[in-house]
């Protein structure tokens, strides 16, 4: 996230480069830096003349290349943007994209040509790859792992004027996933409603989000690994009343994942915050609740809990299992033999 920031950065102090390549799995960031340049380089009255929009599918590189070659029309500077990069070439993109080393080597310095290729990355390796890093910028959009998605809904909102709590942020992870797209959306939504200089709470989010703040699967988590099996027995009732909204194969692997961390937590022999935030990819402020679990379920607990979440998983897919069992059943088997 560092990169984007600075890129940005960088924009908004009309530090321009002649060459932004935007590749990578996660849309998001490639999304977000593409429209700031659309909306804030150029003003409305040059946008017409000097402000170009192209689609891979629809143009060739040498297209492309003779737009980006043109002088700007009564301004300092004109945009060229190619959107959906991949679809230059359906069979060897690689190939497509080194057609643009030529032009890399000697870009247009009154053009600010923005190259999006989604989903996909290019090839370091590659002359075009090293020419367009060496005159411009080349930026790798990467997919954020689940234990920095709170980090990223705390940094948008922040630069934004708003706060939110260590345990809305959680809370909303997850609900929304690891999609920044829909988590921007939600996002979006929470601060029409909400004023500026407010604190995302838990409430806020069950009011506006529908996401409920006590029942729901961090809750049932925290539960279990505060060994308050009344509570986790509230929650999976909650859930075996509601199961459209509760799936059970939303749940499984969640839990799946938990104890697998508390068991890698028995095996580490650095116990340190930071050691234990990075080996089982948690946010550090998590760490103390990992060590209150690991006291309630020794490595041996852990193995079976593992054990039985996956017999579980296989009869709810519906290997060996009667039509007649309910996710609610499931769920309660479940707690039965976690409490044992």
């Amino acid at each position: 996230m560092s990169g984007y920031k600075k890129i940005l950065t960088d924009i908004k102090n009309r530090n321009f480069k002649p060459i932004y390549f935007l590749h990578g799995e996660e849309p998001y960031f490639i999304d977000m830096i593409t429209d700031y340049i659309a909306e804030n380089v150029l003003t409305e009255e040059e946008k017409g003349f000097n402000q170009t929009v192209l689609y891979g599918r629809d143009v060739s590189v040498d297209e492309v290349v003779a737009n980006a070659k043109r002088f700007p029309m009564m301004a300092e500077h004109q945009v060229v943007i190619l959107k959906e990069a991949q679809g230059l070439g359906t069979t060897n993109l690689q190939s497509k994209l080194a057609e643009f080393e030529n032009y890399f080597k000697n870009p247009q310095p009154s053009t600010i040509l923005v190259i999006c290729l989604k989903y996909k990355k290019a090839d370091g390796r590659k002359a075009y790859f090293k020419a367009a890093k060496k005159n411009g910028i080349v930026f790798e959009s990467k997919k954020l792992y689940e234990n920095k998605i709170p980090d990223f809904i705390q940094s948008s909102l922040k630069s934004n004027g708003y706060s939110i709590s260590y345990k809305a942020s959680f809370m909303l992870t997850e609900f929304l996933g690891t999609d920044l797209g829909k988590i921007n959306n939600e996002l979006s939504k929470l601060q029409l409603i909400v004023p500026k200089n407010t604190e995302i709470t838990p409430e806020i989010i069950e009011k506006n989000i529908g996401f409920s703040k006590d029942f729901n699967n961090f809750e049932l988590q925290n539960a279990l690994g505060n060994n308050d099996f009344k509570k986790a027995y509230r929650i999976i009732d909650y859930f075996a009343q509601n199961p459209k909204d509760n799936p059970i194969l939303g749940t499984l692997p969640l839990l799946f994942r938990y104890f697998s961390q508390i068991l890698q937590y028995h095996g580490l022999k650095d116990k340190s915050q930071k050691n234990v935030a990075s080996k089982l990819k948690i946010h550090p402020f998590f760490v103390k609740d990992y060590i209150q679990a690991a006291k309630v379920f020794p490595m041996k607990k852990c193995s079976y809990i593992i054990d039985v979440l996956r017999d579980i998983d296989v009869r709810v897919k519906g290997v060996e299992s009667s039509a007649n069992v309910t996710q609610g059943d499931f769920l309660k088997e479940l707690l039965v033999k976690i409490s044992r």
